[in-house]
């Protein structure tokens, strides 16, 4: 089968199209033919080794130590069941899911991936295509662990730092179906999408400082990990909370995932995506990611069927 493999850590240049071995499920897994993946953040910090040089080490213990221990990045991805183990009960074959590979050795970026059944993969939500459906499993359900993280409430004022990317597109939606009064913070060329998703004000943090405004929030979400104690301070409210995706707890949990899968499905929510690349065109994609500037998702299509 077909893969982008990375040879070692560095730039984009790294990743490579290769043929590698077709898994075989297990007795308890499932195969999954990859229709759709996407390239996060995290999928290029992977790649070039960018880490604080606190976390250096035991990154590099986790992720490999002279170069990628599992070199087929992709942390979420749809597709079509195309075979079960004789254990496996959940699904079957021409089931169409969709998962995060997050805690199974990444592998998103191949034409066919093996999950075991009890991973975080569910039937995808019906309403959406392949595409679609591969940008929702990390941050959706990211975004809904950073809300109940500062137990976002009905009639709360709450502010979004990050608002137009894939956690920030996900939590402004997330926030106003809680009943929240949100202020999403981005760049001016994201300002009509944020605020098409439901942002009750938005703020271009270039000419607009948040901190210095009258204004004071319930809750602060940062979905970058970058905003810093002497900005979100001044604009809470004496009892407010402040909840950074730096410090999030990380583990996944399948409720979540099927809860975002409902709200998708019930027309509450919907996943933003900012541009496709085949698998040929991995390289560009990661680029385009690493300058910083997607709005949403970038989805990465598998093959011919990859978006239907």
């Amino acid at each position: 089968m077909k893969a982008i493999v990375a040879s070692r850590y560095g730039a984009p240049e790294v990743l490579q199209l290769q043929e590698v071995e077709k898994p075989a499920p297990r007795e308890n897994e499932l195969l999954i033919k990859v229709h759709a993946t996407t390239v996060t953040a995290g999928d290029c910090r992977m790649r070039s080794f960018t880490v604080p040089p606190l976390l250096w080490l035991p990154a590099r213990i986790a992720l490999g130590l002279t170069g990628p221990k599992h070199p087929i990045y992709g942390m979420e991805l749809a597709g079509e069941v195309e075979a079960v183990g004789k254990e496996v009960t959940r699904f079957k074959a021409g089931d169409q899911v969709f998962a995060s590979t997050l805690t199974q050795n990444f592998g998103g970026y191949a034409e066919y991936k093996s999950l075991p059944e009890q991973a975080m993969v569910a039937v995808k939500p019906a309403n959406m295509t392949y595409a679609q459906a591969a940008a929702v499993p990390i941050g959706a359900t990211t975004a809904l662990r950073l809300l109940r993280s500062g137990n976002i409430q009905q009639g709360q004022k709450v502010l979004i730092y990050g608002a137009s990317g894939s956690v920030g597109t996900y939590a402004i939606q997330l926030a106003k179906f809680f009943g929240a009064e949100v202020t999403g913070v981005c760049s001016i060329a994201n300002l009509e999408m944020v605020s098409s998703l439901g942002a009750d004000r938005v703020v271009d943090y270039t000419t607009e400082d948040f901190s210095s405004s009258p204004a004071r929030y319930d809750a602060i979400f940062d979905t970058v990990g970058k905003l810093p104690k002497s900005k979100y301070s001044q604009a809470l409210k004496s009892n407010g909370t402040f909840v950074t995706i730096a410090r999030l707890d990380s583990k996944e949990k399948m409720e979540n995932l099927l809860f975002v899968r409902d709200l998708i499905e019930a027309g509450k929510i919907k996943a933003v995506i900012d541009r496709c690349y085949s698998l040929e065109q991995m390289v560009q994609a990661h680029r385009y990611v690493d300058a910083g500037h997607k709005k949403g998702n970038v989805v990465i299509t598998v093959g011919q069927q990859s978006v239907k």
